[in-house]
């Protein structure tokens, strides 16, 4: 282990050398970390769902400065950062906080490769981002989750172009989704994340262009409904081809034409499927989709995808007890709760092989599912669960803690273990609209990967607001979803799931009597310490149930909980969620340590414990 990290020293004061970039810090960092540098960060094509040939990356060193909130232009820099990693983390090679009080800038040049109309992207800036190109304004985007676009075209200039941002983040002030983010980390909270931290990128398009599009499978009536959303054209062709099981949108060549179609721009095209293959876990097949934009009977644009006919539902088991149905059968979902941290990158994995190691591992130890907690990831990381086959449960980031937003009182009373025994915070309207605003750009980014089977507004209680408003609003946004509307939170009569967090025992306190499907969404935390890969030595390094001796002992309370967890399942639990994937700064109930070195138990026995717990449904 020691050589391993002097190694990785040496190259990466080599990369230092060469470009004045070097990760910020003293903290752990990923094996993978040996392969960022500033010609080599996050390359690939960012958005699987809809491809095309010609694109331009801009991540790698841009110029920085942190002035006042209130400063109106960029000053001279005060070094540069590695984009697309939030200035707080290693890999930024700044390693620095950015206080409410202050305003992050980026400035960078590039050289225009085409002529005609051109698309910049940025894939996710955290929270407020004000946008100029060649000192013009582009415009503003608020929210830290969601990707965002300019059109560029009428902005560029002979030569060089200059971007530059300004970014403001209050990061905890409860006014603004932030989920674990948090001034002062510790427990089961973490460093902020402030500016960007996904890929920023440029794409060249033609007048009339594909913008963005949504797709519904009827297992059903076996047909498939695509609606584009357009900038100009006549008409829109879709065609479903065939794909396979791990279909990859960039890397194979689309099968057969099944179907074809074309309606009116904004209208939806809908295709007969009639030897349908389905999506699951075990059998992830992935149909290959391309949409076209045609003018005066000529192709404009065409977009590359993919697409399942996949269906999640409410479903009976062979006992009378509501479960969750995948493809109209009852269908047990068995899986962590994945954070998505990294200790070198924070939000964003250092690789994009890091970034599909916690899923392949999810897989290989034995679980179909994964609750993403409280965090959005990049569509490439939907991407991977679409075509590995896991099940995604996905989180919308929490605006506060479990407090009262509104006074200095203390804890509010929060109903874990009953109906209606909790209440709804008072927030006031902007902080609710920007929870809407947000929550439902998440639900149109992420709605066309077929990996996602429920949605959940809030959890345990925090900054929980007008649930069955939000679970209105949640079900109006996309109807084929289960929604699960507070997990571990505030309970009522409304969404489909009622959802209990207990620590340490995988045990339900208390269930819906056949009014909704019963889940366990948190449970386990088995802590271990593992010198060498802490993220801070001599902190309150902690777990759930205090920290055990060894792997051993993890893995014999894993068991423990397994067997307790079947009494469960049998009189009616229909998914259980164990925390959690990887250790988290001082939080050490991983089954990995935080730099993904260390699997902490037995992968072979511990996937046997997970086959056996998933087949007793």
């Amino acid at each position: 282990m020691r050589k391993a990290v002097l190694a990785l020293c040496v190259l990466l004061a080599s990369c230092a050398t060469k470009t004045g970039w070097a990760p910020a810090g003293d903290h752990i960092l990923t094996r993978w970390a040996s392969e960022v540098s500033p010609s080599n960060v996050h390359k690939e094509y960012p958005r699987p769902q809809m491809v095309r040939k010609d694109w331009k990356s801009l991540n790698g060193l841009w110029d920085y400065a942190v002035t006042p909130s209130e400063a109106p232009e960029m000053p001279e820099a005060e070094g540069q950062i590695l984009v697309p990693f939030c200035i707080e983390s290693a890999l930024s090679g700044v390693g620095r906080r950015v206080s409410a009080q202050e305003a992050l800038w980026y400035r960078t040049t590039f050289k225009m490769p085409w002529k005609g109309s051109v698309l910049l992207h940025f894939d996710a800036v955290d929270w407020k981002a004000e946008v100029w190109l060649n000192g013009r304004p582009l415009g503003v985007h608020t929210g830290g989750y969601t990707a965002f676009s300019f059109d560029i075209t009428d902005y560029l200039v002979e030569g060089p172009q200059t971007l530059v941002l300004k970014v403001q983040d209050s990061t905890d002030n409860d006014t603004q989704p932030r989920g674990k983010q948090v001034s002062n980390p510790g427990g089961i909270w973490y460093t902020p994340v402030t500016g960007i931290w996904q890929s920023v990128w440029m794409e060249p398009v033609p007048a009339a262009y594909v913008k963005d599009y949504k797709v519904l499978a009827d297992i059903d009536a076996k047909t498939l409904s695509v609606t584009p959303r357009t900038q100009g054209g006549d008409l829109v062709r879709v065609t479903l081809r065939e794909g396979r099981e791990g279909y990859s949108t960039m890397d194979d060549k689309p099968g057969k034409k099944l179907a074809s179609g074309m309606a009116e721009p904004g209208k939806p095209v809908v295709l007969p499927v009639p030897d349908m293959k389905l999506w699951s876990p075990e059998h992830p097949y992935l149909y290959a989709l391309d949409i076209e934009v045609l003018r005066n009977g000529k192709v404009k644009d065409r977009v590359h995808g993919y697409t399942a006919m996949r269906k999640s539902s409410l479903a009976y088991d062979f006992a009378g007890y509501k479960r969750l149905g995948l493809n109209n059968k009852a269908y047990f979902q068995f899986g962590p709760l994945d954070q998505g941290w990294w200790p070198d990158g924070l939000y964003t994995a250092p690789t994009d092989d890091a970034l599909r190691f916690d899923i392949e591992k999810t897989k290989q130890w034995g679980w179909n599912m994964i609750r993403k907690h409280i965090k959005v990831e990049p569509a490439r990381w939907y991407w991977y669960c679409d075509r590995i086959g896991i099940a995604v449960w996905q989180d919308m980031p929490s605006i506060a803690g479990n407090i009262d937003v509104h006074t200095t009182t203390g804890y509010p009373q929060w109903g874990q273990f009953a109906y209606e025994t909790g209440y709804d915070y008072p927030l006031p309207d902007e902080v609710k609209a920007n929870y809407y605003k947000e929550w439902g750009e998440i639900m149109d980014q992420l709605d066309k990967y077929p990996c996602i089977l429920v949605w959940v507004p809030f959890n345990e209680g925090w900054a929980q607001f007008d649930t069955e408003k939000v679970v209105e609003f949640t079900r109006g946004k996309d109807a084929s979803r289960l929604i699960n509307s507070a997990s571990g939170g505030n309970s009522y009569h409304v969404g489909d799931i009622l959802d209990s967090h207990n620590y340490p025992n995988p045990v339900m306190k208390f269930r819906s009597h056949g009014e909704q499907i019963d889940v366990l969404g948190e449970y386990g935390g088995i802590g271990l310490a593992v010198d060498g890969h802490l993220w801070n030595a001599q902190g309150r390094n902690w777990g759930y149930q205090g920290l055990c001796k060894d792997g051993g002992e993890v893995l014999k309370k894993y068991e423990e909980y397994a067997a307790q967890f079947v009494d469960q399942i049998i009189s009616g639990v229909a998914a259980g969620i164990y925390t959690q994937t990887t250790d988290v700064e001082s939080e050490l109930n991983g089954i990995m340590t935080y730099d993904r070195a260390v699997v902490k138990v037995d992968e072979e026995r511990f996937r046997e414990i997970n086959l056996e717990v998933r087949s007793v449904l």
